[in-house]
């Protein structure tokens, strides 16, 4: 094993879903009871944002219920963290907080943290567990009505771009984990690496993806049997 070697891995939502988590586009997921343009969407806060904190509270009380916990391939990736010799970055398009609970510390949240809450007015950040409501008022400047989720909704920029493009530019191994492959610009970090650095690709999920033979190789089955045993290999023999 190469000290030099990095690895960039991407997850999605298939990662989460064995926790108990939902997903967003498979059927009966998230996007199918719901419309993304009325609770995902800054047009959709400005309009109501009641109905925006009360979607975003329901999924926020359901991460932090005591029957959610990270799953083995959450724990698999962070020992792949702790035992590769070289750098392991996670770039998540999840907004829970599993990776860091099973014990990723290399971790970029592209989609932001549910667990967060970001004033409209000033843009603080601050940790927020509860339930979050126009009453609330911002620490940092005071203003009263702006807090929200801090979290990427659609039509705004996914966050850490360029340390994540830095990172797959650089990279020795690219695995892909629990991704539907739809959502950009995460699925076209797959085709930068192979434009960057020719770098093997890996897609791990239950069933191809929308960009699935972009890949040089695939995986399918559930993450919690294949991610742990996909890392065993890595860390015995490379890949």
């Amino acid at each position: 094993m190469n000290s030099e070697q990095s690895i960039v891995i991407l997850t999605g939502a298939g990662i989460s879903k064995e926790s108990g988590l939902d997903t967003f586009r498979d059927a009966g997921g998230i996007w199918a009871r719901v419309r993304v343009e009325d609770v995902a969407t800054p047009e959709a806060f400005a309009a109501d944002p009641v109905r925006v904190r009360e979607f975003y509270n329901h999924r926020r009380a359901r991460l932090t219920a005591a029957n959610i916990e990270p799953n083995a391939a959450h724990h698999a990736l962070a020992r792949l963290e702790d035992d590769w010799p070289g750098e392991v970055l996670v770039v998540t398009q999840n907004i829970d907080d599993l990776h860091e609970r099973a014990g990723s510390r290399n971790l970029l949240h592209m989609h932001g943290e549910l667990l967060k809450a970001r004033c409209q007015a000033c843009g603080h950040v601050v940790g927020w567990r509860g339930d979050l409501s126009a009453g609330h008022v911002c620490e940092a400047c005071g203003r009263t009505g702006g807090m929200r989720p801090d979290v990427v909704w659609f039509g705004e920029m996914p966050f850490e771009m360029e340390r994540i493009y830095a990172a797959l530019e650089s990279c020795s191994l690219f695995l892909s984990i629990g991704t539907s492959g739809n959502v950009y610009p995460a699925a076209g970090f797959v085709q930068h690496v192979i434009a960057r650095t020719r770098a093997p690709t890996v897609e791990m999920n239950l069933e191809p993806s929308e960009g699935a033979s972009l890949f040089a190789q695939a995986i399918y089955g559930p993450a919690t049997q294949t991610v742990p045993e996909y890392v065993d290999r890595v860390l015995a023999q490379g890949w």
